[in-house]
């Protein structure tokens, strides 16, 4: 019975561990915080998605932005300039 116990403790422990890895690997997607965190090691074992990501990072720094939709300076139709 011990041996038992001790068995489905560990895999107890294994799954809580791997859930709170999933979890957390999660929120690190939604935020956009894991470049910081997860670069290094991503650098190390990935190095062709750390080339991908640094140039998606400077794709991202030459878009330009959208107007708002209540921006005055909205084109129309004829392709004037309103305002």
């Amino acid at each position: 019975m011990g041996e038992l116990l001790a068995v489905v403790l560990v895999v107890g422990c294994l799954a809580g561990i791997l859930g709170l890895l999933a979890w957390l690997a999660a929120r690190v997607r939604r935020r956009g915080v894991g470049d910081n965190v997860m670069g290094p090691f991503e650098e190390i074992w990935h190095p062709a998605a750390h080339r991908y990501r640094a140039e998606v990072k400077v794709h991202e720094e030459r878009m330009v932005p959208l107007p708002s939709t209540g921006d005055p300076r909205r084109r129309r139709r004829g392709g004037s300039i309103s305002g």
